[in-house]
This record gives C-alpha cells, structure tokens and sequence, in this order.
C-alpha cells in the first residue's frame, strides 16, 4: 500500500531536510538587521519574487481546497473564482507593484505594510500602523490555521497517522525554519516550493486524464452530472441526515442543479479584489531588488497563476470521472489529490509530489508569520510601545509573536472537519477589504488622507464580520461573498472622511506628486534611483 511505503515517507523526509537546511543557511544574513529578517534587504531578484509571491498567495487552498470545490459541486464555483484571482494577479502587480515599490523607498524607506501606511500618511503616533499590524495579526492566525489543517489532512491521509498529530508537528517544522531564517529563507523557500507545486500539479492532472481513458471519456462521463461542466449551474450532491453524499447502485446521486446567477458569479470574480490587499504578496513588491525587474516578475507570476488554477481544478473535475464515489463531503473531497498521486504514482515519486502539498502550506504559513511577526515587533513594539528599541530586541519581541501565532494556528486547525476553503475565504476577505481600497487610494489619489485611511481599514475589517456573520445568512441578494460588499464600504469611508477633514499637509502632496506623476513603466525615474542608492548607502552604513 502506496500510504505506508518506505519511499514515499523518505522522499518526504528528503524534502523537509532540504527546506530546514534553507532556513539556517540564511540565518546569520537574516538576523544581521531588522530590515534583513522582514525585507531581505531589499535584494531579491525578479523569479524569487515572483513565485514566492505566488506560493506564499495560493498555500495549501490551490491543491487541496480548490481540487475538493471542483470535485464536489462541479466547475462553476472554482472556475468563476479562478478566473477572479487570475484577474485580481494580473492587476495587482501591473497597477500596485511598481507604484509601492517606489513610494515606499521615499516615504522613508517602509519596510512593511503597516510601516508604509504610516509613513504614507505622516502619521507620526503611529496609529496607522499599529491598527493595520492588529487587523495582519487577526486574520492571519486565521490563516495561519489553514495551512496547518491541511497539514494535518495530508499525513493522515498518506499514511493513516493521527491527525492531530501530525498537524502538530508539520506545524513545529514550518515553525522553526521561520523563527530561524526570516524573510530571506522564507523567500527561498518560496521560490522552490512554488516549483514544486507547478510540477505536482502538471503530473497528476496529465497522469489522472490519462487513467480515466483521455479527455473524451472525461468530459463524456462528468456530462452525465446534471449541471457538473456548467459555467451557471452548480451540481447539488444529495446528502443523508450525515451531511454525507448517498451512494445509489454504486453511483453517487445528485439532485437537479441549482442556478448560478450573476449574483454568485461576481462574487466569486470578486476573489480577485483581495490581491490589492494580501500582505503576504504586496511585501514582495516592497522587497524587489528594482522597480525595473517588475515587469518580468508580473509575467512569471501571472503564466505560473493561470497554468496551476487550471491544472487545479481540472483535477478536482478529473478526480470525480475517475474515483465517483470516494468522498462524500466536501471536507473529505479535499483529499483528492492526494489520493489520485497514490494511485497513479510510483512511491517515491509520490512522495516528491504530494510534498507540493506540504511546500504549499510552508511557503503560505511561514510567510504569514514572518509578517505577523513584523507587524507587532516593527509596528507595535518599536512604533508604539519602545520607539528606541534595538533591532535584537524588535526580533525577540517577533519570535515571540511567531510562537502565539503558532500556538493559535493549532487552536484553529483543531477540528480536523474544517474545510481549508471555507477558512481562507473569511481570512482572504478581511484582509482584501481592509487593505484593498488603503492601498489603491493611497498610490492613486492625492487627497486622501490619514483620517480617510483609518476610517476605511476599520469599516472594511468590521463589514467583513457583520456581513459574514449577520446578513450573509438572509441569503438572496445578500448571500455575495463579504468580500465585494466590505471592499465597497471601505472605498466609500476612505473617500468621504477624506474629503469632510482636513486636507493632506503640503509636505505629503509634494512628495505625491513629485513621485508618482509618472507611472510608466518603461520610463526610468532617476530621482528614484537616486533615492535607491541613497537608502542602500544608509543601509550599508548601518
């Protein structure tokens, strides 16, 4: 049996060495300065910074999440929110990278996203950012819980471990290859771990085609679901008093298929919006090496985005043609993949690409918490509470926090029954409606200004809990995914409490607009490399 192979456990095992082996290699470079361990230093080259932006986005949710929605209610859902986040990729780095990368060098030389803010808006009390730190802190142990259910799914899965478990301890090595090499490792890692997923995902989607007899029979097959291959239906799987899908004559049954509106069709696209907003990937754009590598990047990020959707949830469609009745909730149908490698697979090739799983929620995890971490020591601890601290004390006070939200992530990925989709829409949400609009407004409109920017990240954070929790479940109208509706409201905050206040300072519009009048990107802005080189000089110095 594929599950308890000896091959399959050692090529894992190969894996997880190779990655902690990353992270104490670039230890001593990490923790030279505060800036190294959260930024790089701002050195890191275009294919770094592009698929690590990518593996660090997509998490466990592109293998397990995305291939389970598939598999269970057919292509409507994952299709419309593939497309949205296909859009949202494209967009965020074309319209927000090369705008943040350039004023966060000038607004003096932010290194994270709560830093940015509040240099943006001058905001000397720092409330900016201690506010956005605590929203990045909030929703990413959320998300943080994600990554380590499915952890845990993949070893009880794969070899029939305890689930609880394993779960505890894939979270202690993601854990200590964090703590140790900081941003640095987690951006190499990254880098590796976003290959390793676009390979998983090529081989089982090509072998798993090819086991059910080729994309005739498949498309041949999953037609016979009422509403499974429909763009604006959804299949409706009967389910007994369990919640579990009935098995009928050796067939699962479905129901007719219920509409898929333009309602639910924009609010999967609306997945999308959450990109001008994720921390995780707007600190690549503050870490490239050069505003002029941009352009590269983007289009790396964006070929490895809609190849590796696709392939997604291609499996997740595949997987129904080929095992119809092996799960029977949606929870359980995220192990699709992992059981379509052990069947096709030979063990120790197994073993390499069902670690794309496992690469997929280190890359995501230790990216949220090396960000959380920079979020309550650079921004809290130093912004707010010790504004002399050393740079030794700012990273005792971030491993710190890397151990709370470790110990908070196992809380939430407790319940083995979690569905990790379900868990990353409310976190993706809170941050896209939080941060979206802020930043949006902050790189693209002049008048807005400090008071705007706090009123838009407390109503886009507080939208996203009521609706979620309060108006979502009137259904109809109101059933839009929370996202679109906080996204709106955080706009309208920034716009209106913008214009009914003062005015931004003199100082803060000059420096708008000697720096971003010109956003093309085949124009080279020597005032901005002067300011590159400046910084780097100061850098070095220190």
């Amino acid at each position: 049996m594929v599950s308890s192979d000896f091959w399959v456990f050692l090529a894992m095992l190969i894996y997880f060495a190779a990655m902690l082996s990353v992270g104490f290699f670039f230890s001593k470079r990490s923790n030279s300065s505060s800036e190294q361990y959260f930024a790089g230093g701002r050195g890191v080259g275009p294919w770094l910074t592009a698929l690590s932006a990518e593996a660090s986005d997509m998490s466990g949710w592109l293998l397990m999440g995305l291939p389970g929605l598939a598999y269970f209610t057919g292509a409507a859902d994952p299709l419309w929110t593939a497309l949205g986040l296909a859009i949202g990729t494209y967009l965020n780095w074309k319209l927000v990278a090369r705008r943040l990368r350039r004023y966060s060098v000038v607004a003096g030389d932010a290194i994270t996203i709560p830093d940015f803010f509040s240099k943006r808006f001058h905001d000397r009390r720092n409330i900016l950012s201690t506010i956005s730190a605590l929203i990045i802190l909030i929703f990413f142990c959320v998300y943080v819980g994600s990554c380590f259910v499915t952890v845990g799914k993949l070893f009880a899965t794969l070899f029939g471990f305890n689930y609880h478990l394993m779960m505890v301890l894939g979270a202690l090595v993601v854990f200590v290859y964090t703590i140790v090499g900081g941003y640095l490792s987690v951006v190499v890692t990254d880098f590796i771990q976003g290959l390793l997923m676009f390979f998983a995902l090529a081989v089982v989607f090509v072998g798993s085609v090819a086991s059910v007899g080729g994309v005739g029979n498949t498309i041949a097959f999953l037609r016979g679901i009422p509403g499974f291959l429909s763009g604006t239906q959804v299949a409706v799987p009967t389910l007994n008093d369990l919640g579990e899908q009935i098995i009928r004559d050796g067939q699962a049954v479905f129901g007719a298929p219920a509409d898929y509106g333009i309602i639910t069709i924009v609010s999967m696209l609306a997945w999308g919006l959450g990109y001008f907003g994720m921390p995780q990937v707007l600190v690549r754009f503050l870490s490239i090496r050069s505003v002029h590598e941009i352009k590269k990047s983007r289009i790396i990020a964006t070929t490895w985005c809609v190849i590796s959707l696709a392939c997604g949830i291609c499996i997740g469609l595949v997987g129904r043609a080929m095992m119809p009745t092996e799960f029977l909730t949606q929870a359980t149908a995220e192990n699709v993949f992992i059981v379509i490698a052990q069947t096709l697979l030979p063990s120790f090739m197994c073993g390499v690409v069902v670690s794309g799983i496992f690469a997929a929620s280190m890359s995501s995890s230790s990216s949220y918490m090396i960000i959380g971490a920079s979020a309550m020591g650079e921004n809290i601890f130093r912004g707010l509470l010790h504004r002399k601290a050393s740079d030794r004390q700012v990273m005792m006070v971030a491993r710190a926090t890397l151990v709370v939200m470790f110990l908070f992530g196992i809380w939430v990925a407790y319940d083995q029954n979690s569905s990790i989709f379900q868990v990353v829409s409310y976190a993706w949400a809170g941050l896209g409606a939080s941060f979206g609009p802020l930043m949006l407004c902050s790189l693209y409109w002049r008048r807005a200004n400090r008071s705007g920017a706090l009123a838009g990240m407390l109503v886009g954070a507080a939208s996203v809990f009521i609706w979620h929790e309060f108006i979502k479940p009137l259904g109809g109208v109101f059933a839009i995914y929370e996202l679109l509706p906080a996204f709106i409201l955080s706009l309208l905050a920034i716009v209106v409490v913008s214009l009914v206040t003062a005015p931004p300072s003199d100082e803060i519009l000059n420096e708008f607009d000697h720096y971003m009048d010109n956003p093309s990107e085949d124009v080279i802005d020597d005032d901005l490399i002067a300011a590159e080189t400046l910084a780097e000089g100061r850098r070095r110095q220190l």
